[in-house]
C-alpha cells in the first residue's frame, strides 16, 4: 500500500491506499445531465499513464513522429500536453487539501478541472490535484505526478488475487441499471439504461475486434454477446464468408476449441494483464473485457418467467412486474472506441484509417453503435 504526500512541503494528502488498473470508463463522457457515481474504489488509486486536460495542441501543430511516440498512430482532434502519470483516486480519500475557487472552469453541475488543478495543499498551497465531479462525468480526484510523491506503507503488501480467485470471487457488473439525472425542483429523477461501464468496455473491446477481423466479417456467439456486439461489427465490417469467429474465454471456463480465431478475456483489475490462453489457442487475437462484464457475460443472471397456475402461496413474495429493460439496442461507447482504436499499431491499414476519419466526421447521433 501507499500514500501521497506533497512534493513542496511532505504533508499528506491521502489515505493508504491500494494499487489497481484504471477503470476502462475512467475518460468516458456519459449522457447530458447524468449524475455519474465515484470513478475509483475507496482504498484504491489506478495510475493513468496518458496526458489528461489542457493545454492542447491540434492535431496538424503534432509531427507524426512525436505522436507515434506518445502511442498515437491515427488523426484525432487535439491532443492533451499536460503531464502523464496523473494518480486517480476517489474523492473520499484524498486529505489535507482545499479547494481553488477560482479555477472552477466551464462546469455545469459541479467541477470539470478544465482549468487545471483545483485543489491546493492546505499547507503550503501548492496546486496538487484536480476534483471531477461535474454531471456526465465520473467522480474522480487526479493527484498532478508532478506536485505529489508516492510514499510506500511500512508492512506486508497482499499479492494480487489469483485468475482461479477472481473467477469465484469477482464481482459481476449488471449490464443494466438506473442512470440519476438532475430532476429540477422535484429533486434528482432516474431512467433505466443500459450500464456506462458497459458501454465503455464495449467500446474498447470493438477496437480490438475490428483489428482482429482483418476486414473479414466476425461472429460474436449469441444472446448477450451479441446485442452488445454483432449489430456493430455487421455495420463496420464487410458482409459474407469467411468468417473470423470469436469466442468467450478465461479462468473456469472451457477450454476453446483451435478454430476460434478471437478469444473475448477478462482483463485482471489489480494488475491490468490480460488473460492468456495456452495450448492451440495461444496464437487466438486476445481482446480485453473488464472482469465484471466478462463474469456476466459467461454466466448472465437469467430473468425468464416461471410458469405457474393457480393464486400465489401466502408466504411466496411477488416478483412482477419483470425487471426494466432499456428500450433502445445496445450502442458502445464511440470516444472510448475511437480513444482506443487510434491507439493500436494496426489503426495504420489503410481500410482503418478511412474508418477511423468516416467516424470522426459523424455525429454522434449518426454512428451505427
Amino acid at each position: 500500500m501507499f500514500f501521497f504526500v506533497c512534493a513542496g512541503c511532505g504533508a499528506e494528502l491521502t489515505t493508504a491506499l491500494s494499487p489497481v488498473s484504471l477503470p476502462v470508463h475512467a475518460r468516458q463522457k456519459y449522457g447530458n445531465g447524468a449524475q455519474l457515481p465515484v470513478l475509483m474504489e475507496s482504498g484504491t488509486f489506478a495510475v493513468d499513464p496518458d496526458p489528461w486536460g489542457g493545454p492542447w495542441r491540434m492535431w496538424d501543430e503534432i509531427d507524426p513522429d512525436e505522436a507515434e511516440a506518445r502511442g498515437i498512430y491515427a488523426p484525432v482532434h487535439a491532443l492533451s500536453d499536460s503531464a502523464p502519470g496523473a494518480s486517480v483516486i476517489a474523492p473520499g480519500d484524498i486529505r489535507g487539501t482545499r479547494l481553488i475557487p477560482e479555477k472552477r472552469g466551464g462546469a455545469c453541475c459541479g467541477l470539470d478541472g478544465a482549468e487545471g488543478p483545483n485543489m491546493a495543499c492546505e499547507t503550503c498551497d501548492l496546486p496538487v490535484a484536480t476534483r471531477v465531479d461535474d454531471c456526465s462525468l465520473w467522480q474522480a480526484v487526479r493527484l498532478s505526478p508532478d506536485a505529489v510523491h508516492r510514499i510506500p506503507v511500512d508492512g506486508i503488501h497482499a499479492a494480487p488475487l489469483s485468475w482461479s480467485e477472481l473467477a469465484q470471487k469477482g464481482e459481476k457488473t449488471p449490464p443494466f441499471e438506473p442512470i440519476a439525472t438532475w430532476g429540477g425542483r422535484l429533486g434528482p429523477s432516474h431512467y433505466w439504461s443500459w450500464s456506462p461501464q458497459w458501454e465503455a468496455a464495449a467500446g474498447q473491446a470493438l477496437a480490438h475486434l475490428l483489428v482482429a477481423s482483418h476486414g473479414r466479417p466476425v461472429k460474436v456467439p449469441g444472446g448477450l454477446t451479441a446485442d452488445v456486439f454483432q449489430r456493430a461489427l455487421d455495420a463496420l465490417l464487410p458482409a459474407g464468408p469467411p468468417k473470423r469467429r470469436a469466442v468467450l474465454a478465461g479462468p473456469g471456463q472451457p477450454f476453446p476449441d483451435a478454430s476460434a480465431d478471437i478469444l473475448l478475456v477478462p482483463v485482471h483489475p489489480q494488475t491490468g494483464q490480460t488473460w492468456t490462453p495456452a495450448g492451440p489457442t495461444a496464437s487466438a487475437y486476445p481482446v480485453p473485457l473488464p472482469l465484471g462484464v466478462w463474469l456476466w457475460l459467461v454466466s448472465p443472471r437469467p430473468y425468464l418467467p416461471v410458469p405457474a397456475s393457480g393464486r400465489l402461496p401466502r408466504d411466496v413474495l411477488r416478483d412482477d412486474p419483470l425487471p426494466l429493460l432499456p428500450t433502445y439496442a445496445f450502442r458502445a461507447d464511440r470516444d472510448t472506441f475511437l480513444r482506443t482504436l487510434v491507439r493500436l499499431p494496426a489503426v495504420r491499414s489503410p481500410w482503418l484509417l478511412t474508418l477511423v476519419e468516416n467516424l470522426t466526421q459523424r455525429t454522434r447521433t449518426h454512428h451505427p453503435f
